[in-house]
Protein backbone atom coordinates (compact mmCIF):
# COMPACT_ATOMS: atom_id res chain seq x y z
CA UNK A 1 0.00 0.00 0.00
CA UNK A 2 1.12 3.76 -1.06
CA UNK A 3 2.43 5.40 2.02
CA UNK A 4 0.67 8.47 1.32
CA UNK A 5 -2.97 6.92 1.51
CA UNK A 6 -2.25 5.23 4.42
CA UNK A 7 -4.05 7.81 6.24
CA UNK A 8 -7.02 8.11 4.17
CA UNK A 9 -7.16 3.87 4.26
CA UNK A 10 -7.17 3.68 7.85
CA UNK A 11 -9.83 6.76 7.69
CA UNK A 12 -12.19 4.42 6.11
CA UNK A 13 -11.62 1.40 8.43
CA UNK A 14 -12.13 3.32 11.46
CA UNK A 15 -15.53 5.39 10.06
CA UNK A 16 -17.02 1.58 9.27
CA UNK A 17 -15.73 0.26 12.97
CA UNK A 18 -17.73 2.95 14.82
CA UNK A 19 -20.35 2.80 12.48
CA UNK A 20 -21.43 -0.42 13.17
CA UNK A 21 -20.95 0.25 16.39
CA UNK A 22 -23.14 3.47 16.67
CA UNK A 23 -26.21 2.19 14.99
CA UNK A 24 -27.21 0.25 18.02
CA UNK A 25 -25.57 1.53 21.35
CA UNK A 26 -26.91 4.43 22.27
CA UNK A 27 -30.66 3.44 21.23
CA UNK A 28 -31.02 0.09 21.60
CA UNK A 29 -32.25 0.52 25.17
CA UNK A 30 -34.99 2.26 24.09
CA UNK A 31 -36.16 -0.62 21.50
CA UNK A 32 -35.88 -3.07 24.45
CA UNK A 33 -37.76 -1.33 26.63
CA UNK A 34 -40.56 -0.45 23.94
CA UNK A 35 -40.06 -4.32 23.58
CA UNK A 36 -40.90 -5.16 26.89
CA UNK A 37 -37.14 -5.96 28.09
CA UNK A 38 -37.03 -2.54 30.22
CA UNK A 39 -35.37 -4.46 33.34
CA UNK A 40 -32.85 -6.63 31.13
CA UNK A 41 -31.32 -3.99 29.31
CA UNK A 42 -28.55 -3.98 31.77
CA UNK A 43 -27.72 -7.69 30.39
CA UNK A 44 -27.61 -6.68 26.42
CA UNK A 45 -25.15 -4.12 27.57
CA UNK A 46 -23.19 -6.75 30.38
CA UNK A 47 -22.98 -8.93 27.89
CA UNK A 48 -20.65 -6.52 25.96
CA UNK A 49 -18.47 -6.49 28.95
CA UNK A 50 -18.89 -10.47 29.32
CA UNK A 51 -17.47 -11.58 25.97
CA UNK A 52 -15.03 -8.71 26.02
CA UNK A 53 -13.21 -10.66 29.25
CA UNK A 54 -12.08 -13.28 26.86
CA UNK A 55 -12.84 -12.45 23.19
CA UNK A 56 -10.36 -9.49 22.64
CA UNK A 57 -7.80 -11.29 24.58
CA UNK A 58 -8.36 -14.48 22.67
CA UNK A 59 -8.22 -12.87 18.93
CA UNK A 60 -5.49 -10.93 20.17
CA UNK A 61 -3.33 -14.20 20.40
CA UNK A 62 -4.41 -15.29 17.03
CA UNK A 63 -3.64 -12.05 15.43
CA UNK A 64 -0.11 -12.25 17.48
CA UNK A 65 0.64 -16.29 16.58
CA UNK A 66 -1.16 -17.33 13.58
CA UNK A 67 -3.54 -14.92 11.72
CA UNK A 68 -2.46 -11.52 10.45
CA UNK A 69 -4.54 -9.19 12.36
CA UNK A 70 -6.63 -7.35 9.12
CA UNK A 71 -7.79 -11.03 8.54
CA UNK A 72 -8.88 -11.85 12.07
CA UNK A 73 -10.59 -7.96 11.52
CA UNK A 74 -12.40 -9.18 8.87
CA UNK A 75 -13.33 -12.90 9.87
CA UNK A 76 -14.95 -11.16 12.96
CA UNK A 77 -16.65 -7.90 11.67
CA UNK A 78 -17.97 -10.56 9.10
CA UNK A 79 -19.36 -13.29 11.65
CA UNK A 80 -20.57 -9.94 14.37
CA UNK A 81 -22.67 -8.87 10.77
CA UNK A 82 -24.53 -11.75 10.25
CA UNK A 83 -25.52 -12.69 13.73
CA UNK A 84 -26.57 -9.17 14.01
CA UNK A 85 -28.74 -9.17 10.63
CA UNK A 86 -29.73 -12.68 12.24
CA UNK A 87 -31.33 -10.46 15.70
CA UNK A 88 -33.04 -7.76 13.21
CA UNK A 89 -33.95 -10.76 11.01
CA UNK A 90 -36.12 -12.59 14.19
CA UNK A 91 -36.98 -9.06 15.73
CA UNK A 92 -39.04 -8.15 11.84
CA UNK A 93 -40.87 -11.88 12.49
CA UNK A 94 -41.72 -11.63 15.80
CA UNK A 95 -43.06 -8.00 15.61
CA UNK A 96 -44.93 -7.56 19.04
CA UNK A 97 -44.03 -10.73 20.18
CA UNK A 98 -40.47 -10.69 20.69
CA UNK A 99 -38.68 -13.33 23.33
CA UNK A 100 -35.87 -12.71 25.21
CA UNK A 101 -33.99 -15.65 24.80
CA UNK A 102 -34.32 -15.68 20.77
CA UNK A 103 -33.20 -11.79 20.50
CA UNK A 104 -30.57 -11.93 23.03
CA UNK A 105 -28.97 -15.22 22.00
CA UNK A 106 -28.40 -13.46 18.27
CA UNK A 107 -27.50 -10.29 19.66
CA UNK A 108 -24.54 -12.08 22.10
CA UNK A 109 -23.14 -13.89 19.37
CA UNK A 110 -22.62 -10.85 17.27
CA UNK A 111 -21.09 -8.80 19.98
CA UNK A 112 -18.79 -12.01 21.09
CA UNK A 113 -17.32 -10.84 17.44
CA UNK A 114 -17.75 -7.36 17.58
CA UNK A 115 -15.98 -6.69 20.59
CA UNK A 116 -12.14 -7.56 19.88
CA UNK A 117 -12.32 -6.00 16.28
CA UNK A 118 -11.59 -2.10 18.60
CA UNK A 119 -8.52 -3.85 19.92
CA UNK A 120 -7.57 -5.43 16.77
CA UNK A 121 -8.39 -2.36 14.66
CA UNK A 122 -6.05 -0.16 16.70
CA UNK A 123 -3.10 -2.96 16.49
CA UNK A 124 -3.87 -2.44 12.58
CA UNK A 125 -3.90 1.53 12.57
CA UNK A 126 -0.48 1.19 14.56
CA UNK A 127 1.02 -1.07 12.41
CA UNK A 128 0.23 0.65 8.95
CA UNK A 129 1.61 3.51 10.60
CA UNK A 130 4.88 2.70 12.24
CA UNK A 131 5.15 0.72 8.62
CA UNK A 132 4.76 4.10 7.15
CA UNK A 133 7.49 5.80 9.28
CA UNK A 134 5.10 7.57 11.45
CA UNK A 135 4.37 8.63 14.58
CA UNK A 136 0.90 6.46 16.39
CA UNK A 137 1.04 9.03 19.26
CA UNK A 138 0.89 12.01 16.82
CA UNK A 139 -0.73 10.54 13.74
CA UNK A 140 -3.27 7.97 15.07
CA UNK A 141 -5.69 10.37 16.89
CA UNK A 142 -6.60 12.27 14.66
CA UNK A 143 -7.30 9.21 11.90
CA UNK A 144 -9.03 7.80 15.16
CA UNK A 145 -11.41 10.73 14.77
CA UNK A 146 -12.85 9.59 11.46
CA UNK A 147 -14.00 6.53 14.33
CA UNK A 148 -16.21 9.29 16.37
CA UNK A 149 -17.88 10.79 12.63
CA UNK A 150 -19.09 7.36 11.83
CA UNK A 151 -20.34 6.60 14.99
CA UNK A 152 -22.27 9.89 15.04
CA UNK A 153 -23.66 9.75 11.28
CA UNK A 154 -25.23 6.07 12.34
CA UNK A 155 -26.47 7.60 15.66
CA UNK A 156 -28.40 10.41 13.62
CA UNK A 157 -29.16 7.80 10.79
CA UNK A 158 -31.05 5.72 12.83
CA UNK A 159 -32.42 8.82 14.84
CA UNK A 160 -34.18 11.10 11.92
CA UNK A 161 -34.95 7.67 9.51
CA UNK A 162 -38.44 6.47 10.07
CA UNK A 163 -39.57 3.16 8.55
CA UNK A 164 -42.71 2.37 6.72
CA UNK A 165 -45.04 2.55 9.93
CA UNK A 166 -43.34 5.81 10.97
CA UNK A 167 -41.43 4.31 13.78
CA UNK A 168 -37.70 5.98 14.30
CA UNK A 169 -34.85 3.38 13.71
CA UNK A 170 -34.03 4.39 17.23
CA UNK A 171 -37.37 2.88 18.71
CA UNK A 172 -37.14 -0.15 16.02
CA UNK A 173 -35.28 -3.20 14.74
CA UNK A 174 -33.53 -1.77 11.73
CA UNK A 175 -31.33 -0.59 13.59
CA UNK A 176 -29.71 -3.91 13.99
CA UNK A 177 -29.97 -4.53 9.90
CA UNK A 178 -27.92 -1.32 9.46
CA UNK A 179 -25.59 -2.43 11.74
CA UNK A 180 -24.93 -6.23 11.02
CA UNK A 181 -24.68 -4.17 6.85
CA UNK A 182 -22.03 -2.07 7.69
CA UNK A 183 -20.17 -4.93 9.12
CA UNK A 184 -20.21 -6.89 6.20
CA UNK A 185 -19.24 -3.63 4.14
CA UNK A 186 -15.93 -3.65 6.97
CA UNK A 187 -15.50 -7.40 6.76
CA UNK A 188 -14.61 -7.23 3.11
CA UNK A 189 -12.71 -3.77 3.61
CA UNK A 190 -10.13 -5.04 6.17
CA UNK A 191 -8.93 -7.69 3.94
CA UNK A 192 -7.11 -4.85 1.54
CA UNK A 193 -5.68 -3.12 4.46
CA UNK A 194 -1.58 -3.54 5.08
CA UNK A 195 -0.55 -6.77 6.22
CA UNK A 196 0.19 -7.28 10.31
CA UNK A 197 2.77 -10.20 9.84
CA UNK A 198 2.66 -12.74 13.03
CA UNK A 199 5.17 -13.34 15.27
CA UNK A 200 8.32 -15.07 13.93
CA UNK A 201 8.12 -18.71 15.18
CA UNK A 202 11.14 -18.88 17.26
CA UNK A 203 13.88 -21.42 16.75
CA UNK A 204 13.78 -22.82 20.17
CA UNK A 205 11.26 -24.20 22.33
CA UNK A 206 8.25 -22.01 23.38
CA UNK A 207 6.78 -22.36 26.80
CA UNK A 208 2.69 -22.43 26.82
CA UNK A 209 2.48 -19.04 27.57
CA UNK A 210 4.67 -17.58 24.83
CA UNK A 211 2.87 -19.93 22.23
CA UNK A 212 -0.12 -19.03 23.63
CA UNK A 213 0.36 -15.37 24.35
CA UNK A 214 -0.68 -15.24 28.16
CA UNK A 215 2.69 -14.06 28.49
CA UNK A 216 1.28 -10.24 27.77
CA UNK A 217 -0.36 -11.19 31.45
CA UNK A 218 3.54 -10.91 32.73
CA UNK A 219 2.42 -7.27 32.83
CA UNK A 220 0.74 -7.36 36.02
CA UNK A 221 3.73 -8.18 37.92
CA UNK A 222 5.02 -5.16 36.89
CA UNK A 223 3.46 -2.78 39.78
CA UNK A 224 2.79 -0.04 37.92
CA UNK A 225 1.26 -1.69 35.40
CA UNK A 226 -0.80 -3.63 37.63
CA UNK A 227 -2.49 -0.49 39.77
CA UNK A 228 -2.91 0.80 35.72
CA UNK A 229 -5.22 -2.21 34.69
CA UNK A 230 -6.86 -2.59 38.30
CA UNK A 231 -8.10 1.10 37.89
CA UNK A 232 -8.66 0.64 33.81
CA UNK A 233 -11.24 -2.08 35.59
CA UNK A 234 -12.56 0.13 38.05
CA UNK A 235 -13.32 3.12 35.38
CA UNK A 236 -14.72 0.56 32.80
CA UNK A 237 -17.49 0.29 34.79
CA UNK A 238 -18.36 3.81 33.93
CA UNK A 239 -18.30 2.65 29.96
CA UNK A 240 -21.78 1.84 29.01
CA UNK A 241 -23.98 2.96 31.55
CA UNK A 242 -25.09 5.77 29.45
CA UNK A 243 -24.74 4.05 26.20
CA UNK A 244 -27.70 1.30 27.90
CA UNK A 245 -29.46 3.70 30.07
CA UNK A 246 -29.39 7.61 28.14
CA UNK A 247 -32.27 7.14 25.63
CA UNK A 248 -34.48 5.48 27.49
CA UNK A 249 -34.18 7.79 30.51
CA UNK A 250 -34.46 11.09 28.03
CA UNK A 251 -37.03 9.76 26.02
CA UNK A 252 -39.02 8.78 29.27
CA UNK A 253 -40.06 12.33 29.34
CA UNK A 254 -42.20 12.41 26.63
CA UNK A 255 -44.78 10.53 29.03
CA UNK A 256 -44.41 14.01 31.23
CA UNK A 257 -47.05 16.27 29.48
CA UNK A 258 -44.76 18.96 31.03
CA UNK A 259 -41.67 17.75 28.29
CA UNK A 260 -43.64 15.82 25.37
CA UNK A 261 -43.34 18.09 22.96
CA UNK A 262 -39.68 19.09 24.04
CA UNK A 263 -37.25 18.47 20.93
CA UNK A 264 -34.73 16.60 23.07
CA UNK A 265 -37.44 13.76 24.53
CA UNK A 266 -38.68 12.87 20.83
CA UNK A 267 -35.14 12.98 19.13
CA UNK A 268 -32.77 11.48 22.27
CA UNK A 269 -30.30 9.87 19.93
CA UNK A 270 -29.63 13.35 18.07
CA UNK A 271 -28.97 15.16 21.90
CA UNK A 272 -27.13 12.49 22.38
CA UNK A 273 -24.83 12.55 19.76
CA UNK A 274 -23.54 15.90 20.97
CA UNK A 275 -21.18 13.50 23.09
CA UNK A 276 -19.89 12.02 20.20
CA UNK A 277 -19.64 15.30 18.61
CA UNK A 278 -17.58 16.55 21.76
CA UNK A 279 -15.59 13.41 21.46
CA UNK A 280 -14.52 13.96 18.32
CA UNK A 281 -12.80 17.23 19.39
CA UNK A 282 -11.55 15.53 22.49
CA UNK A 283 -9.36 13.38 20.33
CA UNK A 284 -7.38 16.14 19.22
CA UNK A 285 -6.68 17.41 22.43
CA UNK A 286 -4.87 13.80 23.03
CA UNK A 287 -1.36 14.52 21.60
CA UNK A 288 -1.00 17.58 23.71
CA UNK A 289 -2.49 16.40 26.81
CA UNK A 290 -0.53 13.07 26.82
CA UNK A 291 2.91 14.83 26.06
CA UNK A 292 2.00 17.15 28.59
CA UNK A 293 0.75 15.88 31.37
CA UNK A 294 1.04 12.48 31.06
CA UNK A 295 -0.81 9.19 31.50
CA UNK A 296 -1.80 9.98 35.05
CA UNK A 297 -3.33 13.69 35.16
CA UNK A 298 -4.92 12.27 31.89
CA UNK A 299 -6.93 9.40 33.30
CA UNK A 300 -7.84 11.67 36.31
CA UNK A 301 -9.35 14.51 34.22
CA UNK A 302 -10.98 11.40 32.40
CA UNK A 303 -12.82 9.83 35.70
CA UNK A 304 -13.45 13.48 36.97
CA UNK A 305 -15.25 13.81 34.00
CA UNK A 306 -17.50 11.20 34.61
CA UNK A 307 -18.83 12.35 37.95
CA UNK A 308 -19.86 15.74 35.98
CA UNK A 309 -21.51 13.61 33.06
CA UNK A 310 -23.60 11.57 35.38
CA UNK A 311 -24.46 14.71 38.03
CA UNK A 312 -25.31 16.68 34.92
CA UNK A 313 -27.94 14.01 33.83
CA UNK A 314 -29.60 13.67 37.34
CA UNK A 315 -30.08 17.48 37.62
CA UNK A 316 -31.48 18.00 33.56
CA UNK A 317 -34.19 17.54 31.59
CA UNK A 318 -35.26 18.31 28.08
CA UNK A 319 -37.23 21.60 29.42
CA UNK A 320 -35.73 24.12 31.01
CA UNK A 321 -32.57 21.87 31.95
CA UNK A 322 -31.40 20.94 28.91
CA UNK A 323 -28.18 23.15 29.31
CA UNK A 324 -27.64 20.64 31.94
CA UNK A 325 -27.66 17.76 28.93
CA UNK A 326 -25.92 19.52 26.66
CA UNK A 327 -23.06 20.03 29.49
CA UNK A 328 -23.45 16.34 30.43
CA UNK A 329 -22.59 15.70 25.99
CA UNK A 330 -19.79 17.88 26.08
CA UNK A 331 -17.55 16.64 28.85
CA UNK A 332 -18.56 13.12 27.77
CA UNK A 333 -15.66 13.69 25.20
CA UNK A 334 -13.47 14.20 27.71
CA UNK A 335 -14.27 11.49 29.82
CA UNK A 336 -13.96 8.62 26.66
CA UNK A 337 -11.40 9.57 24.92
CA UNK A 338 -8.94 10.99 27.81
CA UNK A 339 -9.71 7.19 28.90
CA UNK A 340 -9.88 4.75 26.25
CA UNK A 341 -7.63 6.39 24.08
CA UNK A 342 -5.35 7.42 26.25
CA UNK A 343 -4.65 3.93 27.76
CA UNK A 344 -4.53 1.97 24.61
CA UNK A 345 -1.57 4.29 23.63
CA UNK A 346 0.01 3.97 26.67
CA UNK A 347 -0.29 0.00 26.52
CA UNK A 348 0.72 0.35 22.70
CA UNK A 349 4.28 2.91 24.04
CA UNK A 350 5.02 0.24 27.10
CA UNK A 351 5.04 -2.98 25.68
CA UNK A 352 6.66 -5.20 23.10
CA UNK A 353 6.01 -5.80 19.71
CA UNK A 354 5.74 -9.54 20.30
CA UNK A 355 3.09 -9.49 22.67
CA UNK A 356 0.97 -5.64 21.78
CA UNK A 357 -1.72 -7.25 20.09
CA UNK A 358 -2.42 -9.21 23.13
CA UNK A 359 -1.65 -6.38 25.72
CA UNK A 360 -4.03 -3.71 23.86
CA UNK A 361 -6.50 -7.22 24.37
CA UNK A 362 -5.61 -7.54 27.79
CA UNK A 363 -6.51 -3.89 28.10
CA UNK A 364 -10.13 -4.23 26.27
CA UNK A 365 -10.65 -7.24 28.64
CA UNK A 366 -10.10 -5.06 31.82
CA UNK A 367 -12.42 -2.27 30.54
CA UNK A 368 -15.11 -3.12 28.16
CA UNK A 369 -14.62 -6.82 29.35
CA UNK A 370 -14.43 -6.95 33.48
CA UNK A 371 -14.88 -3.56 34.40
CA UNK A 372 -17.79 -2.87 31.98
CA UNK A 373 -19.61 -6.21 32.57
CA UNK A 374 -19.60 -5.54 36.71
CA UNK A 375 -20.61 -1.75 36.42
CA UNK A 376 -23.37 -2.62 33.88
CA UNK A 377 -24.72 -5.35 36.15
CA UNK A 378 -24.76 -2.65 39.23
CA UNK A 379 -26.18 -0.30 37.55
CA UNK A 380 -28.62 -2.26 36.42
CA UNK A 381 -29.22 -3.43 40.06
CA UNK A 382 -29.64 0.91 40.58
CA UNK A 383 -31.78 1.68 37.65
CA UNK A 384 -34.33 -1.31 38.03
CA UNK A 385 -34.40 -0.36 41.61
CA UNK A 386 -35.06 3.04 41.39
CA UNK A 387 -36.52 2.92 38.10
CA UNK A 388 -38.50 -0.13 36.97
CA UNK A 389 -39.32 -1.62 40.66
CA UNK A 390 -40.00 1.77 42.03
CA UNK A 391 -43.37 2.96 43.17
CA UNK A 392 -42.34 6.29 42.10
CA UNK A 393 -39.50 6.13 39.58
CA UNK A 394 -36.61 8.33 40.30
CA UNK A 395 -33.90 8.60 37.42
CA UNK A 396 -31.56 11.30 39.60
CA UNK A 397 -31.39 9.35 42.55
CA UNK A 398 -29.56 6.45 39.96
CA UNK A 399 -27.41 8.83 38.25
CA UNK A 400 -25.94 10.69 41.50
CA UNK A 401 -24.95 7.12 42.45
CA UNK A 402 -23.33 6.36 39.64
CA UNK A 403 -21.78 10.18 39.78
CA UNK A 404 -20.32 9.15 43.54
CA UNK A 405 -18.62 5.84 42.19
CA UNK A 406 -16.94 7.59 40.09
CA UNK A 407 -15.38 10.27 42.15
CA UNK A 408 -14.64 7.68 44.79
CA UNK A 409 -13.10 5.97 41.68
CA UNK A 410 -10.71 9.27 41.24
CA UNK A 411 -9.38 9.65 44.49
CA UNK A 412 -8.64 6.24 44.93
CA UNK A 413 -6.47 6.88 41.68
CA UNK A 414 -4.54 9.99 42.45
CA UNK A 415 -3.55 8.62 45.75
CA UNK A 416 -2.13 4.94 44.39
CA UNK A 417 -1.04 5.40 40.82
CA UNK A 418 2.40 6.79 40.04
CA UNK A 419 3.04 9.35 37.08
CA UNK A 420 5.82 7.01 34.88
CA UNK A 421 6.72 10.23 33.52
CA UNK A 422 8.36 11.31 37.16
CA UNK A 423 10.01 7.84 37.11
CA UNK A 424 12.05 8.12 34.16
CA UNK A 425 12.98 11.97 34.90
CA UNK A 426 13.62 10.91 38.43
CA UNK A 427 15.87 7.92 36.92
Amino acid sequence: MNDKNISLRLIVMNFLEFAVWGAYLTSMGSFLAKSGLGPQIWLFFATQGFVSIFMPALMGIVADKWIPAQKVLSLCQGLAGLFMIGAGLYARSAGAAIQFGPLYTMYALSVAFFMPTIAISNSVAFNALEKAGKDPVKDFPPIRVFGTIGFICSMLFVNFVRNGQGVQFQHSYEQFLMSGILSLVLCGYALTLPNCPCKPKSAGTQSFAEATGLSAFKLFKEGQFAVFFIFSMLLGASLQITNGYANTFITSFKDNPMYSNAWGANNANALISLSQVSETLCILLIPFFMKKFGIKKVMLIAMFAWVFRFGFFGAGNPGAGVWMFILSCIVYGVAFDFFNISGSLYVNENTDKDIRSSAQGLFMLMTNGLGASIGTWAAGKVVNHFVYNAAEPSWSTAWYIFAAYSLLVGLLFMIFFKDPQKGKKAA
